[in-house]
């Protein structure tokens, strides 16, 4: 191919990346007449950019709370219902509390503040108090996967990614609107390829995420309360915890 040809390829590929997947795609088809190329070509790229465009604006929503105080209590559906409260106070504290409904399982108590990382559990017998394990860089690391699906940018990541995929299946990424325990919400709505069923994710005025129901997923979660005042105790150790620190190296 001509050097310049190909030079000319190179920046128009930067410049417009959604036309360039979408001829790719169109490519991989074999028997398809110029005109049916250009056809093709042009639907696909609709989709995608439509996608895209509501995504953006969905995602925008969501990061106006990038940076925000606030505590929120979810509940959960499924196998194993929870009562889940999420709360951040930036830079460095966070609180993550999973409370299973089943008195048989135990919950899980994440606590990030200015010292480090802690992993806490309730007394294990009576007169006993609680204790904490203070988490290492990998540990900590394995823990903060628990809750990570309530935080705004593992949906944002997610429906980026998205929008191209149902874009070049030719589905379409729609809104829709709710309410939920007094939380007016907005949300989007789409079909997975493969996937049957709609999935739909929604972000209150606040732009915490409010309701997420995944079509593969038979969990999903909604808003209980909110509040963008969390009381500094929820970043603080429990009064008269054990403290323990694991090794480096071991589990």
């Amino acid at each position: 191919m001509n050097q310049s040809n190909d030079r000319t390829l190179v920046v128009a590929t930067r410049r417009h990346p959604t036309r360039y997947v979408a001829v790719a795609l169109v490519l991989s088809v074999v028997g398809l007449t110029a005109c049916g190329v250009v056809s093709a070509v042009r639907k696909v790229e609709h989709n995608i950019t439509g996608n895209k465009a509501t995504i953006d604006t969905f995602t925008n929503r969501i990061a106006a709370s990038k940076g925000a105080r606030f505590e929120v209590t979810y509940t959960t559906t499924g196998s194993s219902p929870a009562t889940i409260v999420y709360a951040v106070d930036p830079p460095t504290g966070l609180t993550f509390d999973d409370t299973p409904s089943g008195a048989s399982t135990s919950s899980v108590d994440l606590i990030v503040n200015t010292s480090g990382e802690y992993s806490c559990s309730p007394p294990a017998a009576p007169g006993s108090g609680p204790s904490c394990e203070k988490l290492g860089t990998a540990d900590a690391a394995s823990q903060n996967k628990i809750f990570d699906l309530y935080t705004p940018s593992h949906w944002t990541t997610f429906l980026q990614d998205f929008s191209l995929a149902a874009g070049i299946a030719g589905d379409k990424v729609t809104t829709s609107s709710m309410t939920v325990n007094g939380f007016d919400m907005q949300c989007v709505d789409f079909r997975a390829p493969g996937v049957p069923g709609t999935s739909t994710i929604c972000t209150t005025a606040q732009g915490i995420l409010g309701y997420v129901n995944v079509a593969s997923d038979s969990t999903s979660f909604e808003i209980k309360s909110y509040s963008p005042s969390p009381p500094a105790s929820l970043f603080e150790l429990p009064a008269g915890a054990t403290i323990t620190t694991v090794p480096p190296g071991t589990t």
